[in-house]
């Protein structure tokens, strides 16, 4: 996992770095909001974020704000690390798109804790999205299949796009995720079946 720190005080960055690097995790660094934002703005970003809030030029909630503003489907988690402190700053942070919020210096032990918090929440994002993504694959398969579909009255064959006659399980198949299994139903067994099995248990006995 790629975590992107955010902190113009180098003692402040460099010990993040270490921290993260001792934990197995890969890490980015910028000095400054302008950066970052066109970082995050790449393919492939580093989707946790370790941010410093007062940084000369961009400061780290209009880092925030942008990003959600541009990305809004994307899932990014925002950790704002600052020396400001109280109620009012929290929920400024926090209003300008910032998922948690910590004070400096850090403790290691309650880092982590985020970072793995923060971890969780990506990773449900992530299988949200595609549990959307197959549903919508699933619906668009339904609406292909819907609308009036001309059939033989006789060979229920169906008439195709291309003005060809097909098996109705070959038309469904090309049209949607579907797989078939032949059986025999009760009416056919007996119109079908039970005569042919009857007539060649009577040529079996003669």
């Amino acid at each position: 996992m790629r975590i992107l720190i955010v902190e113009d005080e180098k003692v402040t960055r460099l010990r993040l770095e270490k921290t993260l690097n001792q934990w197995g995790f890969e890490t980015e660094s910028c000095t400054n909001g302008e950066t970052a934002l066109k970082r995050l703005c790449e393919p492939d970003p580093p989707r946790l974020c370790i941010l410093d809030w007062l940084m000369p030029g961009m400061e780290g909630t209009e880092l925030c704000r942008r990003i959600r503003e541009k990305f809004p489907d994307e899932s990014f988690y925002f950790i704002l690390l600052t020396a400001r402190q109280g109620v009012d700053n929290i929920i400024e942070g926090l209003s300008a798109g910032a998922d948690d919020y910590m004070t400096k210096p850090f403790a290691a032990r309650e880092l982590r804790s985020r970072i793995d918090v923060g971890l969780r929440v990506i990773g449900l994002e992530r299988t949200l999205a595609e549990k959307i993504k197959q549903l919508e694959t699933a619906i668009e398969d339904v609406k292909q299949l819907r609308g009036l579909l001309p059939i033989c009255s006789y060979c229920t064959k169906i008439r195709n796009d291309e003005d060809y006659w097909e098996q109705v399980e070959t038309y469904i198949s090309r049209h949607s995720d579907v797989a078939f299994s032949h059986s025999v139903c009760p009416d056919c067994y007996e119109k079908h079946v039970k005569p042919v099995l009857e007539k060649m248990e009577a040529d079996r006995r003669s």
